[in-house]
């Protein structure tokens, strides 16, 4: 594969995919190269670091910018207005960087996750809640219960 360059725009969830499609279609950067739109969920950069780190990368960053490197391709990811913009390098096509977003969002998705459950699990006592088991299920939930403290609910 030779080396090329391809920026991509994460765009928030929220925003309407066709809206922010249009908006970016047909876009170039500075240095000529193509820019898409990619649907992301990713705007913590703490979070976004440890995802990738769990994707592979080694990852540096400054100044609201991080920088991830795989074999061959480096990424480097900061922001543009309202989006997460990452900007390609090395061995790799528009193809191969949205697989790359792909795997970083779905790698994200599992540290909000982390986030949240190790948030729950903190918070439950001040709430007068007692977490009486845990599961995960088949398709990576987690399914917490959680029994009201007799002494709470007075």
């Amino acid at each position: 594969m030779d080396v090329v360059s391809v920026s991509l725009v994460l765009v928030p969830l929220a925003v309407a995919a066709v809206a922010a499609a249009q908006g970016i279609q047909d876009r170039k950067d500075a240095a000529g190269r193509p820019i898409c739109a990619v649907q992301t969920r990713m705007r913590d950069e703490t979070l976004l670091a440890e995802a990738l780190r769990d994707t592979g990368a080694t990852v540096t960053g400054q100044a609201g910018t991080l920088t991830a490197s795989w074999d061959g391709v480096t990424a480097t990811f900061g922001r543009d207005a309202d989006s997460l913009v990452a900007h390609f390098a090395g061995a790799v096509d528009e193809a191969g960087a949205v697989r790359l977003v792909t795997s970083v969002d779905q790698a994200y998705g599992r540290q909000v996750q982390r986030t949240v459950l190790a948030r729950l699990r903190a918070q439950a006592p001040q709430a007068g809640l007692r977490l009486e088991s845990e599961q995960t299920t088949a398709d990576a939930g987690v399914r917490l219960v959680f029994a009201l403290e007799r002494e709470a609910a007075r």
